[in-house]
């Protein structure tokens, strides 16, 4: 996380016009963005300390100049907390140095058996890289005929990102790709295995991936509809709900039902059931 304070406020302050914040745009400007000198200003700090902030020259700032600068910048909840964060990071590190553990592979068989209860909805696990680590039946049958489920280790970000079939599958491919590299650097929080595993994604993928992650997105829904075009069974709209487990290192369990009487009859085709099994949910 070296740098990343810094490099987070920079990025939204690339973000911010002038008009955003009342200013004028002038007719000699050489960027849209909001100037230093200007956000220096509008937090009533000096230009030289936010140098030094922007270039991780000074990684400890107080919470009276964090609240200032997220004033300024016009900041979401999502990237207030994403700011204390690094901020807390910056401190904490001093105090308890060392790497992180990498990320984890392994799930609770009081997990595992809670996805086999879900046996009428698909359900998985995920860790903060976005492996699959472990699913149910009802994923399976509809997740294996897209391909997600493909090779020994499948993840979620490098399919979406990586695999020409996705952009076919999922019809807001963009927003779904927004959504998941924001997951990606929401839960990085100094891991090295999340570094490792953004620079393979930038090698391989290039701009469809870099030109995300160097905005720095934060801001990922927890619930919300996905669209699918599915292979076997046509267009579905499944409801999601993203449910975080209790571990040290993070993993979540997504649950997919259908959105309409549409997509659960679809659904209910694919997996094998009569119709009507599963309710769709307002969405």
């Amino acid at each position: 996380m070296d740098g990343e304070l810094g490099a987070f406020l920079r990025s939204r302050r690339e973000a911010v016009r002038p008009a955003d914040v009342g200013l004028a745009p002038g007719p000699r400007r050489r960027t849209a963005a909001l100037r230093r000198a200007e956000l220096a200003t509008l937090a009533q700090v000096s230009v030289e300390y936010l140098t030094r902030l922007e270039q991780g020259r000074d990684t400890r700032p107080s919470p009276e100049i964090l609240a200032a600068l997220a004033d300024a910048l016009l900041l979401d909840d999502a990237d207030r907390d994403h700011l204390q964060q690094l901020a807390m990071v910056s401190h904490s590190r001093q105090l308890c140095p060392g790497e992180r553990p990498s990320a984890a592979r392994t799930v609770r068989p009081t997990v595992r058996a809670v996805l086999d209860g879900l046996r009428d909805a698909p359900a998985y696990v995920v860790n903060q890289l976005s492996d699959v680590l472990a699913w149910n039946d009802a994923f399976d049958r509809l997740a294996r005929p897209l391909g997600l489920l493909d090779g020994n280790r499948p993840n979620l970000l490098w399919f979406t990102l990586a695999d020409e079939r996705a952009r076919d599958h999922f019809p807001k491919w963009a927003e779904l790709a927004d959504q998941q590299v924001a997951e990606l650097h929401r839960l990085r929080r100094g891991d090295p295995a999340t570094d490792a595993f953004a620079d393979r994604l930038a090698r391989t993928v290039g701009a469809p991936f870099t030109e995300r992650w160097e905005r720095r997105p934060v801001a990922a829904p927890r619930t919300g509809v996905r669209e699918l075009r599915h292979p076997e069974v046509g267009p579905l709209r499944l409801a999601y709900e993203i449910l975080e487990l209790a571990d040290a290192a993070p993993q979540r369990i997504v649950v997919q039902l259908p959105a309409d009487a549409a997509s659960a009859a679809n659904l209910d085709r694919l997996l094998g059931r009569r119709p009507g099994q599963l309710r769709s949910v307002a969405g």
